[in-house]
C-alpha cells in the first residue's frame, strides 16, 4: 500500500438522499456504529433540523455548511526527524485530508458530550460550531496554534 493517497485509492462517495451533499453523507457514514446506516440518517437529519431551529434559520443545510467551515483546519503539523531531532513541522492542509480531519473533529466532539442522546449531541455541536464555539472549533484553534508555535521550523519541510 502507497504511503501517500493517490486518486486511485479514493472511494467515491454518493450524496445523501434528503440534501444531495456528500459532506453529510461522510458524516453520516462516520456517525454510523454496527452498520446501522438508517439510524445514523435518523440523528443526522434530525440534529441538523434541531439545530436549525435552534438558530432560527430556514435551512439546516446552511447551519451545516457554516459549522463545519468554523471547524475547517488549514494549517496542521507532522513530525519530521531532522540530524538526531524531532521536530513538529506547520504544512498547509488541504483537499480531501481537510475534510476528513473536519469530520473526524465533530464526531469526535458530539460523542465526548456526555448525558443526552445523538440528536441532541448533533444539534448542540453544530449550534456551537456555528457561533465558533465548542470541542471541535477548539481542536481547530489548538492545531492552528501548534502549527503558528512551530513556524520557525518551517523551513525543514522545504528540504524534503
Amino acid at each position: 500500500m502507497p504511503r501517500k493517497v493517490t486518486k486511485t485509492l479514493i472511494r467515491p462517495v454518493n450524496p445523501d438522499r434528503i440534501y444531495n451533499n456528500i459532506k453529510v453523507q461522510k458524516l453520516i457514514n462516520r456517525i454510523m456504529k454496527n452498520g446501522k446506516k438508517q439510524l445514523a440518517e435518523k440523528q443526522v437529519y434530525a440534529g441538523m433540523q434541531l439545530a436549525a431551529v435552534r438558530l432560527k434559520i430556514d435551512n439546516p443545510l446552511d447551519v451545516f455548511d457554516q459549522a463545519f467551515k468554523n471547524i475547517e483546519p488549514h494549517m496542521e503539523t507532522r513530525s519530521r526527524r531532522v540530524g538526531g531531532a524531532n521536530y513538529q513541522i506547520p504544512f498547509e492542509v488541504r483537499g480531501q485530508r481537510q475534510n476528513h480531519l473536519t469530520t473526524m473533529w465533530f464526531v469526535a466532539a458530539c460523542r465526548s458530550r456526555k448525558g443526552t442522546n445523538m440528536i441532541e449531541c448533533i444539534a448542540s455541536e453544530l449550534c456551537d460550531a456555528y457561533n465558533n464555539q465548542g470541542a471541535a472549533v477548539k481542536k481547530k484553534e489548538d492545531t492552528h496554534k501548534m502549527a503558528e508555535a512551530n513556524r520557525a521550523f518551517a523551513h525543514f519541510a522545504r528540504m524534503a
